[in-house]
């Protein structure tokens, strides 16, 4: 009964610190530590010269998407057919108008978060084909298994955004699968989300779907979407890319541009190179959102990761990435424009030390680097093939202590604790001194996972081990999950879209 008492008691101060981290107005985190710069001006300036050199002298090609050539002709870059090279300056200067912080506006208005500046925001990993438990092992990923883990995002404090594609629900066709995704996070989320950029039709399908959710006009003044859009590195923007960044800046939504550079395969292996390479590559993908439509939301994005040179094979959560993050933050600060940078990383193929390891590092790289989106946050494994449920609960935890963490050291009075000091006296303790009793369901952050308790009373209820009670947490949160108030009229007319664009193509399965 004592121990029942004391579960329940430990519940509600969890619960009661969950509901103050996320009390309506600060959905996200405002960073109170500082950023970690480690180059000197001197190098950032060679870094910049170099990335400048690659644009002006080897140049970047863009397929199929003559708009985007016309957008450059005109814009002053010297364009000889796919290939476009860009004089120095050119980039900086119509990157002026991107704006250095945003809103993205949630259906629950105490849900937006605002990106850039010292602010921060998690949000879950994104676009596994398979995902994963200790129960059913590894498999190909499923609508129920999409509509799970936004439910699993949405029942925890720790994160502020519901994601994209967290996994692929490869039981619906692909040409019709963005719609069912982004109707899944309307519905069974009311924080922030992100939307399909596979076609340009289809990131419209879903910027529609925002425009019944919102209103056209609000979504015309307001972002309420992101799209997360990928380089094809070395040097090269495809137009499925293109087009689909130009279909969310064109309706005033937010770009997240990403090269995506493997080092040794689609970079140098060098960090250096990797970082200019990167810089130039996102520069350009940035700049040409502020060509479609200047103003539009922008964020500079960046996905550092390194091989095994031995074998060809990607590794993630590598050092080399991690620290090479550091200097992605210093060079997006100058160019003033909000950061995606690293996140969860791991190639381990099971939620067990090495994922641990590596997602930890990969994370603190985040952190850090000042990245103020976060993709990436939880549920990581397999090289990003998988998305694991304990994996998922693991990395909830572990973000739930970076708010922690990110909130940096308190100075006043009441946390120097002088008076404490002169009420306990020499040789005595502080556990039932005022200011103890004070501040004992809000001192410390209390993970829900962590077994502290002694080795005596750990084997005698059962010796779990952290991926266990991870799959026993999973399993209670979508038991207990309520899905947030959704208008009905809103909901309706989102179905009455998604079975008119559904029966308007037959299926399609590549």
């Amino acid at each position: 009964m004592n121990e029942q008492r004391a579960r329940s008691g430990r519940q509600a101060r969890q619960a009661e610190r969950a509901q103050k981290g996320t009390k309506p107005g600060h959905p996200y985190i405002i960073r109170n530590i500082p950023t970690y710069d480690i180059l000197s001006e001197e190098n950032l300036l060679r870094i910049e010269a170099a990335a400048d050199r690659i644009l002006a002298e080897t140049g970047i090609e863009f397929r199929d998407d003559p708009v985007a050539l016309e957008l450059w002709r005109r814009a002053g870059a010297d364009v000889q057919g796919l290939l476009v090279k860009f004089p120095p300056g050119l980039l900086r200067e119509v990157l002026k108008t991107a704006p250095p912080e945003f809103t993205q506006h949630a259906r629950n208005p105490a849900n937006s978060v605002q990106i850039g500046g010292r602010n921060v925001v998690f949000s879950p990993a994104y676009g596994s084909p398979f995902v994963m438990d200790l129960d059913r092992g590894r498999r190909f990923g499923t609508l129920e298994d999409f509509r799970n883990f936004i439910k699993l995002a949405q029942s925890s404090p720790n994160f502020h955004h519901s994601g994209g594609t967290i996994c692929e629900p490869t039981d619906v066709a692909v040409n019709k699968r963005h719609l069912d995704m982004v109707m899944a996070h309307i519905e069974l989320s009311d924080r922030p989300f992100m939307g399909s950029v596979t076609a340009e039709e289809r990131s419209e399908d879903n910027i529609e779907m925002c425009r019944i959710l919102f209103g056209a006009d609000f979504v015309d003044q307001n972002c309420v979407i992101l799209g997360n859009v990928n380089v094809n590195s070395p040097l090269v923007w495809d137009g499925t890319m293109t087009k689909s960044l130009r279909a969310y800046a064109r309706a005033n939504q937010a770009a997240v541009v990403v090269p995506f550079i493997l080092g040794g395969a689609m970079g140098p292996v060098t960090n250096a190179g990797g970082i200019a390479q990167s810089l130039a590559e996102t520069m350009v993908g940035c700049a040409l959102t502020q060509l479609e439509r200047p103003g539009a939301p922008v964020i500079f994005g960046n996905f550092l990761s390194s091989m095994s040179l031995r074998s060809g094979s990607p590794t993630f959560g590598t050092p080399e990435p991690a620290i090479g993050s550091m200097v992605i933050g210093q060079l997006a600060r100058r160019l003033n424009l909000p950061l995606r940078c690293s996140g969860n990383f791991t190639t381990s193929k099971l939620p067990d030390a090495q994922a641990m390891m590596e997602g930890t590092m990969s994370m603190l790289a985040a952190i850090h680097c000042g990245a103020n989106f976060i993709l990436h946050s939880a549920g990581f494994l397999d090289g990003l093939l998988s998305m694991s449920y304990e994996k998922f609960m693991l990395d909830a935890d572990l973000c739930g202590s970076l708010h922690s963490y990110l909130d940096g050291v308190k100075i006043d009075d009441d946390q120097l604790a002088v008076d404490a000091f002169a009420e306990v006296g020499p040789g005595n303790h502080f556990f039932g001194c005022s200011h103890t009793m004070a501040h004992y369901q809000t001192a410390f952050w209390d993970s829900d996972l962590s077994d502290n308790e002694p080795f005596e009373k750990w084997e005698a209820a059962g010796s779990t081990d952290a991926a266990t009670r991870a799959n026993r947490l999973w399993k209670r949160r979508l038991a207990e999950y309520e899905a947030p108030l959704l208008d009905a009229g809103i909901k309706d007319g989102l179905r009455d879209f998604i079975a008119r664009k559904k029966a308007s193509a037959p299926d399609a399965w590549y």
